[in-house]
């Protein structure tokens, strides 16, 4: 899996969203200012390369809907994240948090309790 520009993440959320769509569906729920209607084509057709979505074709329109789960995606860009600037080390990232959102003691608990039960849940 590669790693999504923020342009593509953003469409790939909207995907995520709304399950299937045509290229109109995708930007009716951007925000403003939406991009051109050919950017947005063309930001789907490469996530269709990069292997995240596919479509199906109805006449001259193409129906995409993603083919990478939400989940999927989240897990590896958390791992990337991890690898990337904590060693691998969920402790330094849970460390980094608690240091730099002023956690408390009550809120690291809340939170390893949650990282264990997915764990659990996996």
């Amino acid at each position: 899996m590669r790693e999504l520009t923020r342009a593509e993440e953003q469409i790939m959320q909207i995907l995520w969203s709304i399950e299937k769509g045509f290229v109109k569906d995708i930007l009716a729920k951007m925000e403003e200012p939406k991009p051109a209607y050919n950017t947005v084509s063309t930001i789907v057709r490469i996530l269709e390369r990069k292997g995240f979505v596919k479509h199906k074709t109805y006449g001259k329109s193409h129906e995409y809907y993603p083919i990478v789960s939400k989940d999927a995606y989240r897990s590896f860009s958390i791992k990337n994240l991890l690898s990337g600037y904590f060693g691998g080390s969920f402790s330094r990232l849970a460390s980094f948090f608690a240091k730099d959102e002023n956690l408390d003691i009550n809120e690291l608990e809340k939170l390893m309790d949650e990282v264990k039960n997915d764990v659990n849940e996996s």
